[in-house]
């Protein structure tokens, strides 16, 4: 379905019908603000049904979550949800016959069946189905405690004094695309020098060059504001997909320790994974599956071969609206902010509203201080503000209204339109990036132009950006400004076909890290059946 075409409304009609026949409903989506819009929305409408309606989110303790799994519908996240499973298959561990847990229920006031959070996996509606499945389906699951490790903090603390002292270009290579450190052989000479005083763990070489690049891709491959952030002298992850802040996850591999002695945080101890799992193989585990997204059918044929799900299209109920204005490349990031605040100061003379893309904090930031010189009211919509999304959201469709926003507002999120607005042509949509995928481009277009309602939507670009810095080198990008000193049109129409090229070429990778990834959990699926052992 269409964005704004009324998924979630949708939705309740599968839910309560499943739900009259005796059977639990998960309703799946990718953030609480969603979980706890819809639980709001859609609740009186199950309550007049006779069905009870619960939510999960990740402020809650493990008794409320257990009450919302026994309700009749659950709303939930992705990610919560399978967590919680995992959680139950540690609990129940390799000794979890039916038998054996029924006996316990007999002699044990505390037993394993009564501390379950889940009854089973019966029905699940997805909503923004591609988002789950397709973009979070790259990094396994995982779950993990910390221990103590003082002896590995002074080892990460060893590895990026080590990184320092090496230099880029001729100790090491950067691989932005697959994000990865490459070390020269002149590197590996040099570190094997440099530790020869140390011995211990750095004798083995391996193990070095392994901490060494992480050390690397801490200090080149990780920015702030873009892949992370720092509140409270901690180090947060920024999900790059919905640009939301993910407080309960950490890198790997010591990775997420160095990157905290890079910004000069507390160092946590290191994790010790208890179980692991992929989203294919937990959501191929429901009795029935469903789902649905408004950017579908660019995926259609993976969601048949992962999941067996097949695609079906639903007509739009009014006719679309929404007119393009175009893309327009510029040669460099300043010339595009400049195109980017002319087009903004036009359309807020007008009266519209208008919604600016980021991919990253820092550019959302960036611009923001850019329109308060400008004297440009406006607000922000970031990992830094998530907890005010509603009130943000809700005023972003007023007349006037300047919102920036990172890719948070491109998930499930619908701007209402404010009084007047639609008579002077509704929301306009400045994309300042390109994303890694063009179904994400189309997410945020899809904010304006919904039910009938007018909107339009451009794309402000630069040779500059991250997309085409990491797939075009320095010289062929001098090479395309330089051809724009001659023929600006001649560069639109290379930039738009070089843009097309460098979000295929990342589908297909991420395609491929997904088949890799899946292809890798089901051998190991298989070693473990063999032990007798579990995720």
């Amino acid at each position: 379905m269409e964005t704004g075409e009324g998924k979630t409304i949708t939705a309740t009609l599968a839910a309560a019908t499943v739900a009259l026949a005796g059977i639990p409903v998960h309703i799946i989506t990718v953030n609480d603000y969603l979980v706890n819009r819809d639980t709001e929305l859609m609740g009186p409408v199950y309550h007049a049904l006779g069905l009870s309606v619960g939510k999960i989110t990740a402020d809650m303790n493990a008794v409320a979550r257990r009450n919302a799994y026994a309700s009749d519908i659950t709303y939930c996240t992705n990610k919560q949800l399978a967590f919680d499973y995992l959680r139950d298959r540690i609990l129940l561990g390799n000794d979890h016959g039916r038998m054996r847990l029924q006996l316990e229920r007999l002699h044990d006031k505390n037993a394993r069946a009564d501390r379950l959070f889940l009854p089973g996996l019966f029905f699940a509606i997805i909503d923004e189905a591609d988002s789950v499945l397709i973009d979070e389906a790259r990094t396994p699951l995982i779950i993990s405690r910390t221990r103590e490790g003082s002896e590995e903090e002074r080892t990460y603390l060893q590895a990026m004094r080590l990184a320092e002292q090496l230099e880029g270009g001729t100790d090491f290579h950067i691989d932005p695309l697959e994000r990865r450190i490459l070390l020269s052989d002149k590197g590996s000479e040099r570190l094997t020098e440099a530790v020869q005083s140390i011995g211990g763990i750095w004798n083995g070489t391996r193990r070095r060059e392994e901490l060494v690049s992480q050390a690397l891709a801490a200090l080149h491959l990780y920015e702030c504001d873009r892949h992370y952030l720092v509140q409270d002298d901690k180090v947060l992850i920024i999900d790059e997909n919905t640009g939301r802040i993910m407080a309960d996850r950490s890198w790997e591999r010591g990775l997420h320790q160095m990157i905290e002695i890079k910004e000069k945080c507390e160092v946590t101890g290191p994790k010790e994974h208890m179980a692991r799992l992929t989203y294919q193989r937990f959501f191929r585990r429901y009795l029935r599956l469903a789902g649905m997204t408004g950017t579908a059918c660019e995926v259609r044929r993976e969601l048949w071969s992962v999941y067996h799900l097949p695609v079906l299209k639903v007509p739009t109920n009014k006719p679309c609206l929404r007119r393009s204005h175009g893309r327009h490349i510029y040669p460099d990031k300043e010339r595009k902010w400049k195109a980017i605040m002319a087009r903004i100061r036009e359309v807020h003379q007008q009266g519209r509203p208008v919604l600016v893309g980021t991919r990253s904090v820092a550019d959302s930031e960036h611009l923001s201080s850019l329109l308060e010189d400008e004297g440009l009211p406006h607000q922000v919509l970031n990992a830094r503000q998530d907890a005010r999304e509603a009130e943000i959201v809700a005023k972003a469709g007023s007349k006037g209204c300047v919102t920036i926003a990172t890719n948070m507002a491109g998930r499930g999120t619908d701007i209402p339109l404010g009084q007047g607005v639609a008579d002077i042509g509704g929301l306009h949509i400045i994309a300042t990036e390109r994303n890694e995928a063009r179904r994400i481009d189309r997410q945020l277009y899809g904010r304006c132009g919904r039910q009938g309602d007018p909107g339009s939507y451009e794309s402000i670009l630069s040779l500059d950006d991250e997309l085409l810095q990491h797939h075009f080198n320095h010289s062929m990008r001098r090479f395309l400004v330089r051809l724009f000193r001659k023929d600006s049109k001649t560069l639109q129409w290379i930039g738009l076909v070089a843009t097309r090229l460098a979000q295929s070429a990342t589908e297909s990778r991420h395609h491929r890290m997904r088949r890799d990834l899946l292809q890798i959990d089901e051998q190991l699926g298989k070693l473990l059946a063999f032990s007798g052992r579990m995720e």
